[in-house]
């Protein structure tokens, strides 16, 4: 599978400042594939080390953390030298030892010209916790589950990637290229983006099959709360991951704790519902009443929704039928805008990488559903489902704040009317780049 992030793993590697690189992610978003096939490519050498699969690695880093004498030992451990600046050393599931998450700084100050690279799917469980690393000793990377970008070069559909892209005026789409791509958005909505998901549907179409992955992901990650988890917070853990569903199908989807459990308080749920956000599982949008710079420091800490990583997974955890992608099936309608607004999250987290934010009067009369806080503007992005695009929130909030321009996003074509500007669901990951156009008519 292609995969964007590969660009970013080049620059890494080219760096003048390159530091040992961490790279996160949920449990089979593919970081461990991307990493091999990155080494196999652009290093003369690959050498891979799982620390949960061999728990005797551990030992190596308990010693002491000098980083030559680590490496002359897990030269002589697999009977291969490792070599500065030609190979690649891959730490992957680093998070079971924390004494190897310690030695990366070490790597960094005293063995510079070795490219180490570490993976792990509970990376930020582990790095949530106090005393796992130093700050500044490493590079971040995030891999989230694969966008529309990359699931058009999955299915075959890299023209209209390219088509899309290179889109640099805000005129409508042809018709005949809008539909084709409606039609992807649909397929996208229940295949969603776990690589092996979209591999299984890439070589033989089967949705059956496509679900089954999915349903073997969300297995591994219910028995990742019971391996991983504190053991008192893990029937909560299941509670708040089952309730996802039936808190996005709700009109107001605001999250609810006395809705995972009739006695289940914030204080008590808290732990959980951070230890899914730290392993990649779930993304937070927090409500903002006054939008101002920086909207970090504006959130209602008290009031957000919480989306699951991947809308294919989130079908999968609502147990929608594979009928459901069918045009026009009634369960699809009544359920669509929850698939649409995680959509629409999951694009502005892995595209965009931005965090999520949404608006809610002071009187809780008006909601919509994402701000966008792109360089010195703050916008407001309206999500429909639908075609129908006339929204009383939008209004309100441009009556209220006057932004520069009011966005939606819905299944309509390209338009640019004024101050409205609506991008299809499926130009999502365009939005900053069409918006600040917009704004510059």
């Amino acid at each position: 599978m292609k995969r964007d992030i590969y660009t970013e793993l080049l620059r890494w590697k080219a760096s003048s400042h390159r530091k040992p690189l961490v790279l996160r992610g949920a449990r089979q978003t593919g970081k461990t594939f991307i990493l091999k096939e990155f080494g196999d490519a652009e290093y003369e050498s690959v050498h891979y080390f799982n620390f949960e699969r061999q728990a005797e690695l551990d030992g190596f880093f308990t010693r002491d953390l000098n980083p030559q004498r680590i490496l002359r030992d897990l030269s002589l451990y697999q009977k291969r030298e490792i070599r500065p600046e030609k190979d690649l050393v891959i730490f992957d599931e680093i998070q079971a030892s924390n004494h190897a998450l310690t030695s990366m700084k070490y790597f960094q100050e005293e063995a510079g010209s070795i490219h180490l690279a570490a993976a792990g799917s509970l990376l930020g469980v582990r790095m949530s916790s106090p005393g796992s690393f130093p700050v500044g000793k490493v590079d971040f990377l995030d891999l989230h589950p694969m966008t529309v970008p990359e699931f058009l070069d999955a299915v075959g559909e890299s023209r209209y990637r390219q088509l899309l892209e290179e889109k640099t005026t805000l005129t409508p789409l042809p018709e005949a290229f809008h539909n084709d791509l409606l039609d992807l958005l649909r397929r996208y909505y229940f295949v969603g983006g776990m690589p092996e998901a979209v591999q299984v549907y890439c070589d033989s179409g089967d949705l059956g099959g496509v679900r089954q992955v999915q349903r073997n992901i969300l297995d591994a990650y219910t028995l990742d709360f019971a391996k991983h988890a504190p053991a008192y917070d893990i029937p909560r853990l299941s509670q708040i991951w089952q309730s996802i569903p039936s808190h996005l199908a709700r009109e107001n989807k605001k999250f609810i704790f006395s809705a995972v459990h009739p006695s289940a308080r914030a204080r008590n749920y808290e732990d959980a519902l951070s230890w899914l956000e730290n392993a990649g599982l779930v993304h937070r949008a927090y409500c903002v009443e006054i939008p101002r710079h920086p909207l970090k420091a504006c959130v209602d800490q008290g009031s957000f929704k919480v989306y699951a990583l991947d809308v294919g997974l989130l079908g999968a955890l609502a147990e929608t039928p594979i009928g459901i992608m069918i045009p026009g099936d009634p369960l699809f309608c009544g359920y669509q805008g929850a698939f649409v607004e995680s959509f629409v999250a999951q694009q502005i987290r892995a595209t965009l990488g931005l965090p999520l934010y949404y608006w809610r009067s002071a009187g809780k009369k008006a909601e919509l559903d994402f701000l966008l806080q792109t360089g010195t503007d703050i916008l407001p992005l309206e999500v429909k489902a639908g075609v129908n695009p006339k929204s009383k929130s939008l209004r309100s909030y441009d009556e209220q704040f006057s932004p520069p321009l009011l966005v939606r996003t819905t299944l309509l074509n390209l338009r640019h009317d004024g101050r409205i500007l609506n991008v299809p669901l499926y130009a999502a990951f365009r939005l900053p780049e069409f918006a600040a156009r917009a704004i510059s008519r």
